[in-house]
């Protein structure tokens, strides 16, 4: 009496599709999955902050000898 049986749920999925749309329906499940997986990495501790963190020192490095070929310029 107080549970839903299977109609009820079908019923239930027609309305929502109804106002929802098909559309924002399947985008809003694809932000899901996107936001499952990126709570999984961090969980996992698979941040990008390593891979920034070199690209950083990468671009630091470069604008070091930037610096050291304009000290030898004849002025």
């Amino acid at each position: 009496m107080g549970g839903m049986s299977l109609t009820h749920w079908i019923i239930l999925l027609v309305i929502v599709l109804l106002v929802f749309g098909t559309k924002r329906l399947t985008s809003g499940a694809k932000d899901l999955g996107k936001a499952v997986n990126e709570f999984k990495k961090g969980v996992h501790g698979e941040d990008d902050k390593p891979a920034q963190l070199k690209d950083q020192s990468q671009a630091r490095d470069t604008s070091a000898e930037t610096q050291r070929d304009d000290d030898h310029v004849a002025r």
